[in-house]
């Protein structure tokens, strides 16, 4: 079956209804993994999401689940949540009308982002899952390995001396962390609400990791929510530690554009992995250099 006749099989059966009265509304741009459609069935609207391909090497929709559950008081998310499927990652949440930052503007958000991130990281509330990156960067590479493809001189030259800074960045308070808070994961609605979706890396972690996530498109936006989401002038070992995360975000990613070459997703999405994986490479190299500016 294709995407199309997944989400109105799944959803014919889900809600009760005729396969004819369901229809597919759009397909929401944005994200490299995810297939996420609008659907009109029965009057109303619905998102529905499809995992992208070997999806589940990366996700553990157990722990996804667990997370979505655990955050639910807190409203961040806007409690859209109405099936989660664990076998499949199949998902489907009420429809809510809104605007990715990304499209929109990052930089014009940082208060409303700051609060959201405050309410979720000053929760006390803890995950049974630690994100534990160090421990994530190695099953990437394995990953990789397995796929296939060997990594390049380059690729463990910068891994390697980002490295020698794990007793450093592993010496912080975890928190409960969304993981990738970057801009095309915050949305606006039209009544001025912001919402944060897309939990599947939710875990303890270092809070400034969040705040790095939001420097994924360009990490001017990171340096410019860092001293909002403190109240204050961030100390050296905080810029250290946001552009330290940001350097560790290019890895992981590095590592999952590598394995979606391997698998022939640069054909079927017609993205070139391979370019991505390797700009990743010279976004860690130009932000390692910039974090040893604040020893």
């Amino acid at each position: 079956m294709n995407h199309e006749e997944v989400v109105i099989n799944y959803l014919s059966e889900y809600l009760h209804l005729d396969k004819e009265s369901i229809r597919i509304v759009d397909r929401l741009k944005g994200g490299m993994s995810n297939s996420n459609y609008v659907v009109k069935a029965g009057g109303k609207f619905y998102t529905f999401r499809i995992p992208g391909k070997n999806a589940f090497v990366f996700v553990n929709r157990s722990v996804e689940d667990e997370i979505l559950t655990l955050i639910s008081p807190l409203g961040i998310d806007g409690n859209l949540l109405l099936q989660l499927n664990q076998e499949t990652g199949y998902k489907i949440s009420k429809y809510v009308a809104g605007t990715p930052l990304m499209i929109d503007n990052p930089a014009a958000y940082y208060e409303e982002v700051s609060e959201i991130l405050h309410t979720l990281h000053g929760s006390g509330l803890i995950a049974k899952n630690d994100y534990a990156p160090f421990i994530r960067l190695k099953y990437f590479e394995e990953l990789v390995e397995k796929a296939g493809i060997v990594h390049f001189d380059t690729y463990y030259d910068i891994r390697d001396r980002f490295l020698k800074f794990k007793p450093f960045l592993a010496n912080w308070p975890l928190m409960l962390c969304h993981n990738d808070s970057q801009p095309s994961n915050f949305i606006i609605t039209p009544e001025g609400r912001l919402l944060l979706v897309d939990w599947e890396f939710g875990g303890n972690n270092d809070p400034l990791y969040d705040i790095a996530c939001y420097g994924n498109n360009d990490f001017q936006y990171a340096i410019g929510l860092l001293p909002i989401y403190l109240h204050r002038e961030p100390r050296k070992e905080e810029w250290q530690r946001l552009y330290l995360w940001r350097v560790f975000q290019c890895l992981q990613w590095h590592n999952v554009a590598l394995y979606k070459e391997a698998i022939g997703l640069s054909e079927e999405l017609h993205l070139n992995f391979q370019l991505i994986a390797e700009a990743y490479i010279d976004k860690a190299n130009f932000l390692f250099n910039e974090a040893k500016k604040w020893q």
